[in-house]
């Protein structure tokens, strides 16, 4: 019963870890960069995407497919930036319960 009583309290540690956790992914952001730094997106680690910052080079009629282009390329270079980093806090949430490999948290 004693085992019992104690994952039961580990298991109530770990919801509380990870409500802490989503709430600090908030704000945890990334930088997404394509075209050498003339298209960047900024999003939290959560995907949702803060900012779209386009060089004024790029705002021509017959550069839209370009920017187009590497407007898909900096949002998916945040994207997994974003997926690192909630990575990273997962591994450093769960780190120490010796959970079996493949049990997904997240």
């Amino acid at each position: 019963m004693a085992d019992f009583l104690g994952m039961m309290k580990q298991a109530a540690q770990l919801q509380s870890k990870m409500k802490a956790m989503q709430d600090e992914l908030d704000h945890v952001e990334v930088e997404g960069i394509s075209g050498g730094g003339l298209v960047q997106v900024r999003m939290t680690a959560k995907m949702e995407v803060k900012a779209i910052k386009i060089d004024p080079s790029l705002l021509k009629a017959e550069e839209r497919e370009i920017l187009e282009d590497l407007v898909v390329t900096a949002c998916n270079d945040a994207r997994r930036k974003a997926e690192v980093a909630m990575q990273e806090k997962m591994q450093a949430l769960t780190g120490g319960l010796g959970l079996p490999p493949g049990l997904g948290l997240s």
